[in-house]
């Protein structure tokens, strides 16, 4: 009996990966998987079924969903941290060039990496290999934490300097990189349909955060009164 001929599949199938190329292979699998239906929505018979490979080889290299799932996340971050790193830890520059290679650095992240994005914005509850909370997990919420610090540290200068309370320079750092932030969970979004540039949407992300600042009042109040509010 002649048997039949092997088609691309089959023999796509048959190909033997080493342990490691396995291990990177599912960690491509589910990074797709985890940004397109998140931890939840994704299961481990569809990461092995995307992999050709059985249930029993994805627990075998990371002990189940969440464990692949926190080496995915995990990289997302580090690939993060180390860029925006670099970009706001350069000597000898001003607070508005700190503030503009801050916003493209994560513009930067989010136009090469926009399924890493989307996983650690949308899910950014820390997990541990071990199933055990870490506190020292670090998710796109900490990362902004790390800048706001440094931000704040600009601002605590710059604000003593002017006459402004220093005790409000940790709001300002928050508002400033939360508000980057925002603008770039819309922005990898909206990439397809917008006819805004990465660089133009830095400059109004910077125009906003830097002329606002520039016209800051040392002691804001709000036009609604206590009377009004109680009315």
């Amino acid at each position: 009996m002649t048997l039949p001929h092997a088609t691309p599949r089959t023999r796509r199938s048959r190909v033997r990966m080493t342990r490691a190329q396995r291990h990177e292979q599912l960690i491509d699998v589910a990074r797709g998987l985890f940004a397109e239906k998140g931890l939840d929505g994704t299961s481990v018979e569809e990461i092995a079924a995307h992999a050709g490979v059985s249930k029993p080889v994805v627990y075998e290299h990371f002990g189940g969903k969440e464990g692949l799932y926190a080496v995915v996340v995990d990289r997302e971050v580090q690939t993060l941290h180390d860029a925006i790193h670099a970009a706001i830890s350069q000597p000898s520059v001003s607070p508005r060039r700190l503030i503009e290679l801050g916003t493209l650095a994560l513009l930067d992240y989010i136009e090469e990496s926009p399924d890493g994005f989307r996983i650690i914005s949308r899910d950014s509850s820390p997990i541990s290999l071990d199933g055990k909370d870490s506190a020292e997990s670090r998710t796109f919420a900490t990362i902004l934490s790390g800048i706001a610090a440094r931000v704040e540290g600009l601002l605590g200068a710059q604000f003593a300097r002017r006459g402004f309370d220093p005790d409000t320079a940790p709001l300002y750092s928050q508002m400033l990189v939360g508000l980057v932030a925002l603008a770039g969970q819309w922005w990898v979004d909206a990439r397809e349909t917008t006819s805004l540039t990465k660089p133009q949407v830095a400059a109004h992300l910077v125009n906003l955060t830097w002329n606002g600042l520039s016209g800051l009042l040392p002691h804001p109040r709000l036009l609604v009164t206590d009377e009004d509010a109680d009315a």
